[in-house]
């Protein structure tokens, strides 16, 4: 069973892997870089990833999914869309999917997904991203709003894997009771919440120095890596180090 529940019969031994997931794709190019053989557009590391291309995580190109013969093919409950899932596995092909919510689902997904799905044994990274954060939650704790988007401004809700691993750093969304995973919030509001901290991620908006933080007067702002904050990886031991210096 995946994360999902759903049944996926698995050969003994696995060759070919498309991933349909930017951080999924990372954590196998890091693991087992010779199955890799197709990934989405938007897959940006390794930055030397040399694999087919199948358009986006939200519209990927089945037919080149389907030619180029996968033992198996990751996915994310999140990222991807069920109807696209639902036709690769009409298609006859395997489609293992996760459910990361949290950073410690990360840890046993991609444990699971590497050994029942991937056929390989357990990374090394992945112990030393485990090990990276197990240390107990700073003591002082700090408000936050997270945007991800503007015109129209939407925000990090609830069930979020970046507000765990923000949780974890101590730092505590304001919307992490939204009754929306990701919802449209004015401005106005954003603002006068007056958080202690808001967080800019540079994906899937790239906010930067001049594209975001000007919104917030008065307000501490902290730039932020997209990977670090959102992605469940090989990334996950650097960003344990990099985002508290980043975050302040």
């Amino acid at each position: 069973m995946d994360d999902i529940g759903v049944a996926v019969t698995i050969p003994d031994t696995v060759r070919r892997i498309v991933s349909l997931v930017p951080s999924l794709t990372e954590a196998v190019a890091a693991t087992v870089p010779e199955a890799l053989v197709g990934a989405t557009d938007w897959c940006s590391h390794p930055a030397d990833l040399d694999v087919t291309r199948v358009r986006g995580t939200k519209n990927p190109d089945l037919e080149t999914v389907v030619r180029l013969r996968p033992d198996v093919v990751l996915a994310n409950a999140e990222e991807n869309r069920p109807q696209d899932l639902a036709a690769l596995r009409a298609a006859g092909l395997a489609v293992w999917v996760t459910r990361i919510e949290t950073l410690d689902e990360a840890f046993a997904s991609l444990a699971r997904m590497f050994l029942r799905a991937c056929r390989t044994g357990r990374p090394a990274w992945l112990d030393a991203a485990e090990a990276a954060w197990r240390r107990p939650a700073p003591e002082r704790r700090r408000t936050a709003v997270v945007p991800i988007w503007r015109r129209p401004w939407m925000v990090v809700g609830r069930d979020t894997f970046a507000g765990d691993v923000l949780r974890r750093l101590g730092v505590d969304n304001l919307y992490a009771g939204h009754a929306e995973r990701y919802p449209r919030i004015p401005l106005a509001e954003l603002v006068e919440r007056r958080p202690d901290l808001v967080v800019l991620p540079d994906e899937p908006y790239a906010f930067a120095p001049g594209d975001g933080p000007e919104c917030f007067p008065g307000l501490r702002c902290a730039l932020v890596s997209g990977r670090l904050l959102t992605w469940y990886g090989p990334s996950l031991t650097e960003a344990a180090h990099a985002l508290p210096r980043a975050l302040g």
